[in-house]
């Protein structure tokens, strides 16, 4: 049955998104004729075929203002000659656009906030970008049709910015029924795994160098970003680039293999940043549903998450000794460590992308039906 036709707008390539990949297909199974739209890189491979439509915006400048304004003049125009019945913006840096095309058309506008765009390291550093954004949010966040996080917390902080309340859709993988045979892991000679961007703020120095004190262990770095040339250097100071492998931009289904041969999950980030404070980000539902303990921050959805049934070890700080110790204690005690993996592989079954797309159906039919 056809619902009719929506646009989702990111600012990032299309291949690797794994959220919107999910949302998508989802809407596309849902009825609604998809499409996503997102920016090509200067070195974004081909798009993968999806079962929703692609389209990559082609923009002259990559990064800083020049970017974000380029990127805006040129989505308004693409949604505002292309014909949808609802425009589902993706973060702060897609909405205005967005909102504006669709009040433009008379149409709905859904957004969601996978982080506190505002309140992120690369934006917090710097007051006046920061003001300008936050400014963004204020003329612009209240006025979207329905608004959807990824978290409980981040939902009743971004409510107190914006007076909005806001869904939440957790950002988890699809089910997949688990192997007859469960692969054994010897933690006694960890793969320590970490997936996503390599920007500031994810702890990624304090890993690398907690790695001079784990010598039977090795690290896997799945991702790119502004920190990458920087972290390589870190590891050849340290003299452990041997151990220390970047994996680079990997597809879905490559990261999928990649996670299930590791050992243990690493998922850093640094407490300053009030986004990163109060994310649940999408790399800790990968790693239960791999069966992955974990080692996450003490934050509020980390601690929720890992109650009653632990799920990993979660450490107060970003210092290498502190990181090193809860690695350490996966080595130390294999029988925790099995036991954590068990947790894990049931809870998997629990948190699943089926269930929570159902509250995505929701929130679409309801926008739609009260626009008609």
């Amino acid at each position: 049955m056809d619902k009719g036709r929506l646009i989702a707008t990111v600012t990032n390539d299309l291949n690797f998104d794994q959220r919107m990949h999910r949302i998508c297909s989802s809407l596309q199974a849902m009825g609604y004729e998809t499409e996503l739209v997102g920016r090509r890189k200067h070195l974004s491979p081909p798009l993968r075929p999806n079962d929703f439509q692609q389209h990559r915006l082609n923009c002259v400048f990559q990064r800083g203002k020049a970017f974000y304004i380029e990127y805006t003049l040129r989505c308004f125009l693409y949604l505002l000659t292309s014909k949808w019945e609802a425009v589902y913006a993706v973060d702060l840096d897609s909405l205005p656009a967005a909102l504006l095309a669709a009040r433009i058309k008379g149409k709905p506008c859904i957004y969601d906030a996978h982080e506190w765009f505002s309140e992120t390291p690369e934006v917090e550093r710097r007051p006046m970008i920061r003001r300008i954004w936050r400014l963004v949010g204020q003329l612009t966040v209240h006025r979207a049709d329905a608004t959807i996080t990824v978290g409980p917390a981040l939902a009743q902080a971004l409510h107190a910015e914006y007076g909005k309340s806001f869904e939440v859709i957790r950002n988890v993988p699809f089910h997949r029924p688990l192997p007859s045979q469960i692969e054994e892991k010897d933690p006694s000679r960890p793969i320590l795994l970490y997936q996503g961007v390599l920007n500031e703020g994810r702890g990624l120095e304090s890993i690398i160098r907690a790695m001079k004190t784990l010598p039977e262990a090795r690290l896997w770095l799945a991702g790119e970003g502004d920190c990458s040339a920087q972290l390589r250097k870190i590891a050849h100071q340290e003299g452990i680039s041997e151990r220390v492998q970047f994996l680079g931009l990997l597809q879905p289904e490559e990261l999928y293999k990649i996670t299930h041969q590791a050992t243990i999950g690493i998922n850093l980030l640094e407490r300053r940043s009030k986004s990163y404070y109060l994310s649940l980000a999408n790399k800790a539902f990968d790693y239960i549903h791999a069966g992955l303990p974990a080692i996450h921050m003490d934050f509020p959805e980390y601690r929720a998450l890992n109650t009653p049934t632990p799920v990993a070890h979660l450490v107060a700080d970003l210092q290498p000794e502190t990181i090193a110790n809860s690695i350490r204690k996966y080595i130390d005690h294999p029988a925790d460590y099995h036991r954590i993996r068990e947790n894990c592989l049931r809870k998997a079954a629990t948190v699943t992308w089926e269930k929570e797309s159902k509250v995505l159906e929701k929130i679409i039919d309801r926008i739609l039906n009260a626009n008609i």
